[in-house]
């Protein structure tokens, strides 16, 4: 690389200061300065004839920076570099000709012949920053370096799905990038014979009907992750208000949204000091932690629940019996039997499902090892989060029954209804065209092409739907289900492809009254799956302050919470502690023959003072007669 460089003129460090000549480009390889040349533009153009030659390995770039007073070449060979590839313009012309298409769908030219021929090149990040390069051959000017391929190969795995994704406001087609992968459908053809621990699984996939080039370059029509719905965009009595939808109750009897969600459990029965092992069978009452004849309803004799028997939160699916933990155990065992405990595997608190299969196996070890997978069906409810292929998320406001449900002159029902105000500022427009494109694709029995940048023009599927006898706004006269009464105004209403996500409401509701607390705070626990309180935190105790709100101030934050009382020395504000024998509080430092207060305050606070006083700093508790 270095011997070609200083062929087209690149002066090595070592000979600059024999040189009288005035160098003003700099030349790096790699990050590392090599040499300088008298001219960044024309040491450039040299470089990228040699690499389309076939002179120069066509993974290497070249990338040129104009400053004020200087220019810089940076040459990048190194590995990890992005590179990407785009046809070579010449003159205002693209090189790559329709002959070389023919050529390339008879495979008589492969891909890498092109790039041999100097048609088509690859280019990194730094090198795209000196390319002009056209979306479409109309675009191409005097000044366009470079083409693109195909206009929508721009665009990632998931955003090249989004059917006329070119008319919506940039930030949404990002969001559908991200719920494009949250999206339930069938993610694998085995998932019978899985046990993933968690899996979720639409049960009525469809295909889209306005479809794109990269859904059948990606395969999505193979494993579709959506259904094509009838939606019209209206406010629904108040239920539709900040992004929720309504959904038709008899749309989801029918199957829409309709989901299986399978978890799995899972026991490797160990082996422990002395050669004991874990017992797969059903405890019996006179081991440690027995839950109670009712947990073990299901269990077989083998200690197994029976397949397709129901279970709920608590319920027992596998039984286990562990010997002692502890060794001194071991040593009384032979004066009495040892005390097994129970280690049994349960179904999780908010779970409710059936025990859809059991797989015994054995681990690397050797040791037993039973998964067992629970089955729920999860039907749309409200809570539950669709969205469609536009970024336009939502969660389920209400569930109509189809009677009060809006309906056309044709007596067609919508299964979703959207709110207006979900458009203006988003300006997903892409989501309005795809609604006409699934009217006319509905109406025609025909899937409509929606590529980005390259779909069926609106026109023309507006002139479409006129011909089929529809406005070719889109729009329909409709009525209210509960009244009959016409509405005032058209509504619009067509077909848009929804996606229903995996965040389900019977996964994330929570309520809590009493439970555990932290053993170091003694506040309560954190979290859901440990049945913990929720978060009253800054924000919301500055809200109250504001209100004037002192009591529930102090209910949320002490009563609620962690209220104690501590007994503190008057004379020196510390802690005192209470001793048994003598029955009375003594201070660390005053001794018996001292007045003690009592103090109602929060334990995290007295934990406070705790740790202050281990780090020898004095926190003196000062005390004043309280005023009424």
């Amino acid at each position: 690389m270095l011997e070609k460089l200083y062929s087209v003129g690149v002066v090595p460090l070592t000979e600059m200061l024999s040189r009288k000549k005035t160098y003003s480009t700099k030349v790096f390889v790699d990050g590392l300065l090599i040499g300088f040349h008298t001219n960044g533009k024309e040491l450039v153009k040299a470089l990228r004839e040699l690499r389309r030659n076939g002179e120069i390995s066509s993974q290497v770039n070249f990338a040129l920076y104009t400053y004020p007073h200087i220019q810089e070449v940076w040459i990048n060979t190194d590995e990890g570099r992005v590179r990407r590839p785009l046809i070579i313009v010449e003159n205002g012309k693209p090189l790559l000709t329709k002959t070389d298409v023919e050529a390339l769908r008879n495979k008589t030219l492969r891909f890498r012949d092109l790039i041999s021929q100097g048609k088509i090149e690859f280019l990194d990040a730094e090198e795209e920053e000196n390319a002009l390069v056209a979306l479409t051959p109309d675009k191409i000017t005097s000044e366009t370096t470079h083409l693109e391929i195909c206009p929508y190969a721009i665009l990632g795995v998931v955003a090249a799905t989004i059917p006329y994704a070119e008319h919506n406001q940039s930030p949404r087609n990002v969001y559908q990038g991200a719920m494009g992968k949250q999206a339930l459908g069938i993610f694998a053809i085995n998932y019978n014979l899985r046990v993933d621990s968690r899996m979720h699984v639409l049960l009525y996939p469809q295909k889209p009907i306005v479809v794109t080039k990269a859904i059948d370059l990606i395969g999505i029509n193979q494993r579709p992750i959506g259904q094509n719905m009838v939606v019209a965009i209206l406010t629904g009595q108040g239920y539709n208000m900040e992004d929720a939808v309504v959904l038709n109750k008899s749309s989801i009897e029918r199957g829409l949204g309709v989901s299986l969600s399978y978890r799995t459990y899972e026991v490797e029965a160990r082996t422990y000091i002395g050669g004991q092992k874990d017992r797969i069978e059903i405890p019996d009452p006179s081991v440690r932690g027995y839950r109670g004849e009712h947990a073990y309803r299901v269990l077989d004799e083998d200690g197994l629940a029976h397949i397709e028997s129901e279970v709920t939160g608590g319920t027992v699916i596998i039984g286990v019996k562990s010997p002692p933990r502890f060794m001194e155990e071991y040593q009384r065992a032979p004066a009495r039997e040892m005390v097994w405990r129970d280690a049994s595997e349960t179904v999780r608190p908010s779970e409710i499902g059936v025990v859809d299969s059991i797989f015994i196996t054995k681990t690397e070890e050797g040791n037993k090892l039973i998964k067992a997978r629970v089955r729920t069906l999860c039907v749309a409810e409200i809570g539950d989060k669709f969205s469609s292929r536009h970024g336009q998320k939502g969660v389920v406001g209400m569930v109509l029954p189809q009677e009060d449900m809006p309906y056309t002159e044709s007596g067609i029902v919508p299964d979703l209804i959207i709110n207006p105000h979900a458009f203006p500022s988003r300006m997903t427009i892409g989501q309005l065209i795809e609604s006409i494109a699934g009217k006319v694709a509905a109406l025609k029995g025909e899937f409509i092409d929606g590529t980005p940048f390259m779909g069926k023009p609106l026109e023309e599927l507006r002139r479409e739907l006129e011909q089929l006898g529809f406005k070719s706004s889109g729009k329909e006269v409709m009525y209210d289900g509960l009244t009959g009464k016409r509405y005032e105004v058209e509504i619009f209403i067509g077909i848009v492809y929804y996606q229903r996500l995996h965040h389900l409401v019977r996964d994330k509701i929570h309520a809590r009254s009493r439970g555990q607390v932290q053993i170091l705070t003694r506040q309560p626990t954190e979290g859901r799956s440990r049945g913990g309180g929720l978060k009253f935190g800054e924000m919301e105790r500055d809200c109250l302050i504001a209100h004037g709100a002192s009591f529930l101030l102090l209910d949320r934050l002490l009563e609620q919470s962690d209220k104690h009382t501590a007994y503190f020395c008057e004379i020196c504000g510390l802690p005192a502690y209470y001793d048994l024998k003598q029955e009375r509080f003594i201070c660390p430092i005053h001794g018996k023959d001292v007045k003690t207060r009592p103090v109602t305050l929060s334990y995290a606070f007295y934990l406070l003072l705790e740790e202050m006083m281990s780090m020898i700093i004095y926190p003196k508790l000062i005390f004043e007669e309280k005023v009424i």
